[in-house]
């Protein structure tokens, strides 16, 4: 999840930002004294660079906050992501727990009691503007134990010239799908209608589009469920789709990131993309004619892939709850939240944030889709074994029955 997110910073519509590998250590725009002075509350904010602006970003909304309520200092600490488990679980065992955390992974963090119930620590107001799909991600037994921070999601890249070639309309089914892919690969040229990554890349994600498009789910918190009829429904239209012809040669073991490449050349009909595809689109072929659309189901019902980090609250010291609150109810405040989201090229996870940003054409097809979206079950933890085990089968399906694929999938899950 966290590198998926990261990435797409990376890459984001604005600007192309490059990730600092670099720990920046304790920063912080006024909290630097390290302790509590005068009877004021120090908050301690732990967080992973999400691009070369990430430290700024955040001394921008500290600087505000500490100016709305100079009784609290808020000390900044950034790491990067390859460092970031390692150093809060070196803080957990040394009793030194950031008070907020911007992390991946929190169910550890809840099995141990070391988190504040997000009710706890935000308003009502502010509970109630979070995109209900993306809180329930952030459940733990039915109770939320983080805030949703950024969130991608996915939607269907359409290249409006080959669907008109091929006198075809977007689909909004996996009928429709079918006929329209059919029809583009027809123009011959090297065209292929869809683009299907089923290799190792994020062969997980693709699955998830076209099992879960069926009425099918990985499972959730308590079991990982992947050999189930439901799934086969999707499995089989995926194996439909490449005998029909509708797909690029060799789905099996191609990677996403090479595949939108060729249909950003213009050389693929329709393929699932992301958001930040709009600002490679926008570098790599701007006369490209394409309109984003959502991501066809079987029965044309709306969903999105979701994807999101988030924040957390360790309960260190219940003095300091109060300030905690009040930090994350300035922070998620519409006009402070929307822009740290845009300077990090994300898709808000707030109801107000989605409004305001409602008019920014590139983002409208995302932002429409979000109250959609479904997640991965990341708080299992044979989660991780499941990842595994569909970027390395799921490609199969190119040459083994569907229902085999699943088998030997949910076969390594449960033996991991």
């Amino acid at each position: 999840m966290k590198k998926s997110l990261r990435f797409g910073a990376a890459v984001a519509l604005a600007a192309t930002a490059t990730l600092t590998l670099a720990s920046c250590g304790f920063g912080g725009s006024s909290g630097d004294s390290g302790g509590d002075a005068g009877g004021s509350t120090t908050i301690d904010l732990l967080v992973p660079s999400y691009s070369d602006g990430t430290k700024a970003n955040w001394e921008t909304v500290i600087d505000g906050f500490e100016k709305a309520n100079p009784d609290i200092d808020v000390k900044l600490e950034v790491q990067s992501w390859d460092n970031l488990e390692k150093v809060v679980s070196t803080k957990i065992q040394a009793g030194e727990a950031p008070d907020i955390y911007n992390g991946g992974p929190f169910a550890g963090f809840v099995g141990d009691e070391l988190l504040y119930p997000v009710k706890d620590v935000v308003s009502d107001d502010t509970y109630s503007d979070f995109q209900e799909s993306f809180l329930k991600n952030a459940e733990v037994d039915g109770t939320a134990y983080a805030l949703p921070l950024i969130a991608s999601a996915r939607a269907l890249f359409v290249n409006n010239a080959l669907l008109e070639q091929a006198g075809v309309e977007a689909p909004t089914d996996w009928d429709s799908l079918l006929d329209a892919a059919t029809k583009v690969s027809a123009l011959g040229g090297g065209v292929a209608g869809y683009g299907m990554p089923l290799g190792s890349e994020e062969a997980q994600a693709e699955a998830a589009v076209w099992l879960w498009g069926g009425g099918g789910s990985f499972g959730d918190a308590s079991e990982i469920t992947i050999d189930t009829p439901e799934n086969l429904v999707g499995a089989e239209q995926i194996k439909k789709m490449i005998d029909a012809g509708a797909t690029q040669a060799d789905p099996g073991s191609t990677q996403r990131s090479p595949l939108m490449d060729i249909f950003i050349q213009g050389k693929i009909g329709m393929q699932v993309g992301l958001p930040p595809t709009v600002g490679q689109i926008k570098e790599g072929n701007p006369d490209l004619d394409y309109s984003i659309v959502p991501i066809p189901t079987k029965d044309g019902s709306p969903f999105t892939l979701g994807v999101m980090d988030q924040l957390m609250a360790f309960q260190n010291d219940d003095d300091k709850k109060d300030a905690i609150k009040k930090f994350f109810d300035y922070y998620y405040s519409a006009d402070v939240y929307v822009p740290w989201v845009q300077a990090e090229g994300f898709l808000p996870v707030t109801k107000s944030g989605a409004e305001q940003l409602s008019g920014e054409e590139a983002l409208k097809p995302f932002l429409d889709v979000l109250p959609d979206a479904q997640f991965y079950p990341s708080t299992n933890p044979k989660w991780s074994a499941a990842d595994g085990a569909f970027k390395s089968l799921f490609g199969q399906l190119q040459s083994k029955p569907a229902q085999d694929v699943l088998t030997e999938i949910q076969a390594q899950v449960d033996a991991g």
